[in-house]
């Protein structure tokens, strides 16, 4: 957990997800400085990824993101006191960590386990085409 993400910092972790699962065709995300910068938006053109920014106002365009942000902060931001930042990024990498390995996921039918590749980061959009969610 930091303070606040770089497009630098979102571009390094996208580009280890893009050595483990291929270059998407399009990258959905809010509209956050961190994927409207001059950098993020080379990096993107450069390695010919749509980028597709959901409208303001509309996070529904985005509610698989939506989502998990609202399991974070109920079950993790909402249930913990953090002493320091030290103790929120232990107690948000425990969370996570059960979130991605342990707790019951619906695309796996309610199984346990981390989900199949591709569950996290990547839905097919409404035409059918891949994208990476951010």
């Amino acid at each position: 957990m930091e303070a606040s993400t770089g497009s630098r910092r979102v571009t390094r972790v996208l580009e280890a997800v893009i050595a483990e699962r291929g270059v998407p065709q399009a990258i959905r995300s809010d509209n956050g400085p961190e994927f409207t910068s001059r950098h993020f938006l080379a990096w993107c053109l450069e390695r010919k990824i749509e980028l597709v920014h959901i409208e303001p106002g509309k996070p529904v365009q985005n509610a698989h993101v939506e989502s998990f942000h609202r399991k974070l902060r109920d079950e993790c931001l909402n249930a913990s006191w953090f002493q320091n930042l030290f103790e929120a990024r232990r107690k948000i990498a425990a969370w996570r960590e059960e979130y991605n390995e342990e707790r019951p996921h619906s695309s796996l039918g309610d199984g346990g386990g981390p989900p199949l590749s591709g569950d996290v980061l990547t839905q097919k959009n409404p035409l059918g085409s891949q994208e990476t969610v951010v």
